[in-house]
């Protein structure tokens, strides 16, 4: 059985094949079976089946030229926003500004993008990204209208948003809308603290078949002013509370206790409560309308207030 000779010393898991020439590693060497070729003219020792987006950049990584990095809906799964439900399935894109070039390789996106500043930042692992807010806006080529709104729901959340509604509204005007006004439309549907695409979803659903806009995570409070919950969707006049459910702790018998006594704070706050599940949302989402039709009815709202 032939012995492999040793790698040169100083070379990372993932390494470009010029690089590992460079320190002495023969063509044979980096051929050999213990090696694998993510993409051309990289080597990795790993050989495990991760395919996932992250894995595959720090694949990619030692392919970056000069001025490229990693853009598109490639940074939202990176920063672990919100993309596409399966079956899509985000791809790996790489930019560059001109005059740099963008790759042209086997299972990347290159992107030559417009003369302007760079605004790359450090993502997972110091891996070179692209600014969220441009990413959104390259993501306006890619994505149907109501994932631009998820995304830009997720970039105006938390504590500390990564943008806010001015920078892309600043983004749009600088360098332009795509497809007919698409994002200037995903904006305007935004709204600010929004925490999962699936609420994105109930919320637009429910304002296309007619119901009044919700709210977005609204306090409730007891009748003695104390604290009851924070509600995904609120009604507040009618006092109707929805949320997505997505049964994460179906299967925590702690958790679902926790789960049934805020429902039961709620009811007992003076709220109708109502659980919208995955399943209500399946195709055009009218088991969920329903579901909260029901309980403005109940409330005394009528259609056209």
């Amino acid at each position: 059985m032939t012995r492999r000779s040793p790698l040169p010393d100083g070379l990372p898991d993932r390494f470009h094949v010029a690089e590992a020439l460079g320190k002495g590693a023969s063509r044979t060497r980096l051929r050999a079976s213990d090696l694998v070729t993510p993409f051309h003219g990289v080597r990795s020792r790993s050989l495990g089946d991760d395919d996932s987006i992250l894995e595959r950049c720090r694949a990619y990584a030692p392919r970056l030229g000069e001025g490229q990095f990693f853009s598109h809906e490639t940074v939202f799964v990176l920063r672990g926003l919100s993309t596409p439900e399966w079956p899509y399935t985000p791809r790996l894109h790489v930019s560059a500004h001109r005059p740099a070039r963008e790759p042209r390789t086997r299972g990347v996106v290159g992107h030559r993008l417009q003369t302007r500043e760079p605004a790359i930042e450090a993502g997972p692992e110091g891996i070179p990204i692209e600014n969220a807010v441009r990413a959104w806006r390259q993501c306006g080529r890619l994505w149907p209208l109501d994932d631009l709104v998820a995304g830009a729901d997720a970039l105006l959340a938390g504590r500390q948003p990564l943008a806010s509604a001015a920078d892309l509204d600043a983004e749009i005007t600088l360098m332009g809308d795509v497809r007919g006004g698409i994002l200037r439309r995903a904006l305007n549907l935004a709204r600010p603290g929004v925490r999962s695409p699936r609420e994105t979803r109930l919320r637009l659903v429910l304002v296309r078949h007619g119901l009044p806009e919700p709210n977005v995570n609204i306090d409730i409070f007891s009748t003695r002013g104390d604290f009851v919950a924070e509600i995904d969707l609120a009604y507040e006049l009618w006092r109707v509370a929805v949320e997505y459910d997505g049964r994460v702790h179906a299967e925590d018998p702690r958790q679902f206790a926790r789960d049934a006594d805020r429902w039961a704070a709620i009811r007992d706050a003076g709220w109708d409560h109502v659980r919208v599940l995955s399943h209500h949302l399946r195709g055009d989402g009218s088991a969920a309308v329903d579901l909260v039709r029901a309980a403005l009815l109940r409330a005394g709202w009528r259609p056209g207030q």
